[in-house]
């Protein structure tokens, strides 16, 4: 019973982060710079490993079907998207201020025109924050 009641819930929280198909592009140094509503903001967290341990959990349930359980932009729904999923393993902009950002704000906009959804309203600033602290700690 337990193990059935376990299947069922793995498949309930897989097929919501699959339809909320998170995609994104690759992240280079020629990314534009953050919106003035985000510039300079600054991860008041750091790389506290609750908030590490937090944002983990977060990026599982939010992110991992898309950008795949270690980041690399392989997870089950990256082969249906187009663009495909960023690869957070490699090196990303300096700035907390842009992965908030593009967090937040999602990527159904120039230049990356993606199917990853926006967060605002949906996480709440610490939780964004914790996401932006697990995707730092990932090995680069």
């Amino acid at each position: 019973m337990k193990r059935s009641l376990f299947v069922i819930f793995t498949v309930l929280v897989l097929s919501t982060v699959l339809l909320a198909a998170c995609g994104g592009g690759t992240t280079t140094s020629s990314e534009p710079e953050p919106p003035a509503e985000y510039a300079g903001k600054s991860n008041p967290f750091g790389n506290q490993a609750d908030a590490v341990a937090a944002g983990e959990a977060l990026f599982a349930e939010r992110c991992a079907s898309c950008h795949g359980p270690e980041g690399a932009g392989d997870g089950a729904a990256a082969a249906s998207l187009d663009p495909k999923p960023a690869d957070l393993s490699v090196k990303l902009p300096e700035g907390d201020d842009f992965l908030f950002w593009r967090i937040m704000d999602g990527g159904a906009m120039e230049p990356w025109n993606s199917s990853m959804p926006a967060h605002k309203g949906i996480l709440t600033e610490d939780q964004v924050w914790q996401l932006v602290s697990y995707i730092r700690s990932l090995p680069q």
